[in-house]
């Protein structure tokens, strides 16, 4: 009898167009959302998007570049936000502020083993806090054809530039508020002493030395050698420059129209770093990218994206910086913790005399 009741309810289904309900099919796993890394720089950090993609596919990550200012802004930005970091990891801190950083305690240690491929003389930070990516030397630039039409010869040393035949032809950055313009600043320093650098510069601005708020504004307007045509051939800018204004030569050249002065206590070399910030979530990734940043694929992209070297003793420079770019082989050197010691004393005592 039950039997029958049974057919006679299966059969009603079945005129009616209906089935006996289905088990559910189990549901199809659904991809995870990949991690995400942030990474805090300055504004003018710069890498191809193919080397990014290359580190987000082979650890599952999307990386998120926080833009924050320059150098200095991106690192009051870090310092503020420490303990609560709103990035994993911090690019772009260089010598003239890493005591700073290193004395507001933003970074964790982290002994990479890329750091064996890193010449010692980059490393300086014996605890491993700030890793060096690249450094660049900071150095007077020159208009070749300027300078040759004025029948002058390109200057050789910081003495030169207080010469008479000179008056006029140099730009440089105040370094209050410019990174190269301090690393000049930094330069004197190390050439005359604390006693003797501001009576330079009061002969460079008696020789009518320009004074100008940023190196774009330098560099774009007052240079004559770049597409601005101002009127100084003289600029304080980067000894990778004229590889630069080849790369992006419109139309294209086949020989550098400026150059670098790289003789010794001319330049000055500033050394960039990254570091994990304390209290990041991501600490497992975070040392992954810091590794990325000192490997081969990362340093060989630098210098065509933010025309800096590479550190990575392994790392090849491309063929433009071969044939026209320079290094300093004695750059001025300073003591990173006596620039922290007196960097905004000399600044203010460079305001008032040459400003002022």
């Amino acid at each position: 009898m039950k039997r029958f009741v049974w057919m006679l309810v299966l059969m009603s289904f079945v005129f009616a167009g209906c089935t006996p309900a289905a088990a559910p099919a189990p549901a199809a796993p659904q991809p995870a959302e990949p991690a995400v890394l942030t990474v805090m720089t300055h504004d003018s950090f710069a890498v191809s998007e193919e080397v990014v993609a290359a580190f987000e596919e082979a650890n599952q990550v999307k990386v998120i570049f926080l833009k924050s200012g320059d150098s200095g802004s991106a690192l009051n930005r870090a310092i503020l936000t420490k303990g609560n970091p709103q990035a994993d990891v911090f690019y772009g801190v260089d010598n003239t502020f890493l005591s700073r950083a290193l004395k507001e305690d933003i970074f964790e240690p982290y002994d990479s083993p890329l750091l064996e491929k890193i010449p010692a003389e980059f490393r300086a930070d014996a605890q491993n806090r700030a890793l060096p990516v690249d450094f660049g030397d900071v150095c007077l630039n020159y208009d070749i054809a300027a300078l040759e039409a004025k029948g002058l010869a390109v200057p050789q040393s910081l003495d030169d530039l207080i010469r008479p035949e000179y008056r006029g032809l140099l730009v440089v950055e105040n370094p209050a508020v410019s990174s190269p313009g301090l690393a000049f600043l930094l330069a004197t320093v190390a050439q005359y002493g604390e006693e003797g650098y501001l009576e330079y510069w009061k002969k460079l601005r008696a020789n009518e030395t320009a004074v100008v708020s940023d190196w774009t504004t330098a560099y774009y307007t007052n240079f004559s050698g770049s597409s601005g045509k101002g009127p100084q051939p003289l600029v304080v800018s980067y000894a990778s420059s004229p590889a630069a204004e080849v790369v992006f030569a419109d139309p294209p050249v086949d020989e550098a129209i400026t150059g670098s002065v790289t003789a010794p206590g001319t330049c000055f070399r500033q050394i960039e770093f990254v570091g994990i910030l304390k209290g990041t979530s991501n600490r497992a990734l975070a040392e992954k990218f810091v590794d990325y940043m000192l490997s081969a694929p990362f340093q060989e992209d630098m210098p065509l994206q933010m025309f800096v070297y590479p550190v990575n003793s392994e790392a090849k420079l491309p063929e433009v910086y071969e044939k026209y770019a320079q290094q300093a082989q004695q750059p001025a050197q300073l003591d990173p913790e006596r620039i922290a010691a007196h960097r905004d004393a000399w600044i203010q005592a460079w305001d008032e005399a040459v400003l002022r």
